[in-house]
């Protein structure tokens, strides 16, 4: 381990072998930093939060911070951040809340730029990327492999899918399906993530498919609930349609985002 002399540590922190720690950093009661994290100067980890091994935290960033819920009254909550993430400047994660999950997390792989914010009880899934001043709500959910323009910000309980990208200014008080392309204040649906499905490997004739059951559901004529169901049908073999599917159909307090709307 490699502390500054600077640093404040305290006694109950649980530290691996190779975890490094900056000039006047302070890692509180109850932290756990796995292999080969790396603190840099200046960073808060304020209590009960576990940082996966290998990740990367930049100067003037809070961890573990108390939640920033009227009803908090310092109960045990807590915060877990996945292995090899990068964490920039100025970057804000918050604990949970005993009304909901006591805990926030945050999976393996994400990147965290300049001055994003992950609210109470949210849960972030892997290689996740949230770019300059994103800003989650608490209770919100982000799917894996999902990229959040700058200056965004999720509503709280708001959910964003798997594989979507959201533009930055967005203001994302509706749900985006995952797969989805979605911008505007209030954001709005434009289609599929056509470049994360292809950087996912996806060919031209599974994107096709993919657009075509995209159009099935969302702008083909009928009821709403009537194209769901028959998409359902015609497009059984397709797990990213029954994947959007059931994120329509899940009972959740936001509206789902439309294109036109």
């Amino acid at each position: 381990m490699a502390i500054h002399p600077t640093a404040q540590v305290d006694a109950s922190a649980r530290l691996a072998d190779g975890v490094e720690i900056g000039a006047w950093s302070i890692v509180g009661p109850g932290v756990t930093l796995a292999a080969g994290v790396r603190v840099a100067s200046h960073v808060v980890i304020q209590q009960d939060t576990s940082v996966g091994a290998g990740t990367t935290i930049h100067p003037f960033c809070v961890m573990g911070g108390d939640p920033q819920h009227g009803g908090y009254k310092g109960e045990p909550v807590a915060l877990e951040i996945g292995a090899n993430c990068t964490i920039r400047e100025h970057s804000t994660f918050n604990r949970g809340t005993p009304g909901d999950r006591k805990l926030t997390t945050v999976g393996d792989g994400c990147l965290f730029m300049t001055g994003a914010h992950v609210g109470h009880d949210c849960v972030v899934g892997s290689h996740v990327t949230f770019a300059n001043n994103a800003t989650l709500g608490g209770h919100a959910r982000i799917g894996d492999r999902v990229f959040l323009g700058g200056l965004c910000a999720v509503h709280q309980f708001g959910r964003v899918g798997q594989g979507a990208i959201v533009g930055g200014l967005s203001a994302v008080t509706r749900d985006v399906i995952p797969y989805g392309s979605a911008w505007g204040n209030h954001v709005r649906l434009h289609g599929l993530n056509l470049i994360g499905l292809k950087r996912k490997g996806y060919g031209k004739a599974e994107v096709r498919r993919l657009l075509a059951a995209y159009r099935d559901i969302f702008e083909a004529p009928g009821l709403f609930s009537e194209r769901l169901d028959a998409a359902q049908a015609a497009y059984a073999d397709l797990p990213e349609i029954q994947e959007i599917i059931a994120f329509i159909r899940e009972d959740t307090r936001r509206p789902v985002a439309l294109p036109g709307e």
